[in-house]
């Protein structure tokens, strides 16, 4: 295999055994600008937000957003043909934004949505209002996520049932679950996606659906779903195991589809097999949201040698983007969207520039290189070289 075409680009980083090189850039790959064609796959991203470096707030103690870079990411993501989750619970409120401004964000995403043809948007709804040491029953839950699916509806938003950190902690057992989860859908208005998020990415769920065992936990998840089918889109599973995804996409009603969660094995996923296929929900699509485009593309025309193709050198930067600690892969789609323009800053909303280290960027950036996902060698270097040098890299 021939190395891939270099540039004049380049920039010094360290290796783990404390040297440093001088890394040279590759040509980055010719992705798509837009996208007009439809997909045979949903595909949502999960949209990180940008925060505005200039705020006089204490990041670990409040956020501000920068509401216009922000809504901008949001038209770039629907150009290139993906839909976008909104307010979720790692993505955006894991950054550090509470229910009201959530609330803010996907009304924002919503009116923006319904002014931009083809632009589709789904709204996180949970319980994280609730003080989960002040919560004291089921009821408690119940009520918590009746409130903010009613706020969501009545902006005009689509809603995905996120996991509850509340019900985690009061149930006693499946029968809980099953109560609320039957209480809540049988009022939504319209369907919803399901989220079952896997403590991974929030230790504070173990034991989701009333169970340590995963198996016996999606016994439950599927009894639930299937029951309320006409009320569910899709089940978005974020377990990071590929095995229990397919496993369970087979046993969900025809109705309901199975949205990927799963950012280390999504692209054989979404391909699918002679038994069906996954969609797409994933935080990932952020940071290669050009390539998504290509490949989904490329997967519409029948062309999956192409498919495979451009995800394949994605893969690596994604695993390594979403390593554990897993909640905090937010640096490095945050890092991603610096490296190509998309802002002019690497300043996260609640501080969370600081969670990943220096060799931990310096080895995401080699990735996205061979990614091809560096749309500008030049900037990438130049802005690269910045953040080396504000960490003692020079």
């Amino acid at each position: 295999m021939l190395d891939k075409p270099q540039t004049a680009a380049s920039v010094v980083l360290p290796r783990a055994d404390r040297t440093l090189e001088r890394f040279r850039l590759s040509v980055p790959k010719n992705f798509p600008d837009r996208i007009t064609r439809p997909l045979n796959r949903v595909a949502l991203a999960a949209a990180h937000v940008v925060a505005d470096p200039f705020a006089e707030v204490d990041p670990w103690l409040g956020a501000a957003p920068d509401w216009e870079r922000t809504m901008a990411y949001r038209d770039y993501l629907w150009g290139l043909g993906l839909g976008v989750a909104e307010s979720m619970d790692t993505a955006q409120r894991g950054m550090g934004l509470d229910w009201p401004m959530a609330l803010d964000l996907l009304t924002r995403s919503v009116k923006a949505a319904k002014a931009t043809p083809g632009a589709v948007v789904f709204s996180g709804a949970g319980t994280d209002h609730l003080d989960v040491a002040a919560a004291r029953t089921i009821d408690d839950v119940i009520t918590a996520y009746e409130q903010q699916f009613a706020a969501i509806e009545a902006v005009g938003g689509r809603i995905i049932m996120m996991a509850s950190r509340a019900l985690a902690k009061l149930a006693k057992g499946p029968q809980d679950y099953a109560r609320v989860y039957d209480r809540i859908l049988t009022q939504s208005r319209e369907p919803v996606i399901i989220h079952w998020l896997g403590d991974m990415f929030d230790p504070a769920l173990a034991g989701y659906w009333g169970t340590p065992d995963l198996d016996a936990a999606m016994d439950t998840a599927v009894d639930v779903i299937n029951r309320n089918a006409a009320k569910v889109d899709g089940v978005k599973i974020s377990l990071l195991d590929k095995d229990k995804e397919i496993a369970m996409r087979r046993r969900l009603d025809s109705r309901v589809r199975m949205y990927t969660g799963d950012d280390f094995n999504y692209a054989e996923l979404i391909a699918g097999d002679d038994q069906g296929y996954s969609h797409a929900l994933l935080g990932i699509f952020d940071a290669i949201a050009p390539a998504a485009a290509g490949a989904l593309s490329a997967l519409a025309d029948g062309d999956t040698a192409t498919f495979h193709d451009i995800f394949a050198p994605t893969v690596p930067l994604s695993r390594h983007i979403f390593k554990a600690p897993t909640r905090f892969y937010k640096t490095g789609v945050v890092f991603v969207a610096y490296l190509n323009g998309h802002q002019d800053h690497f300043t996260m909303v609640g501080g969370q520039e600081s969670t990943r280290s220096t060799l931990h960027l310096a080895e995401l950036f080699r990735l996205a290189d061979a990614a091809g996902i560096l749309r500008d060698p030049e900037q990438a270097a130049a802005r690269m070289a910045t953040v080396m040098a504000a960490r003692g890299i020079a």
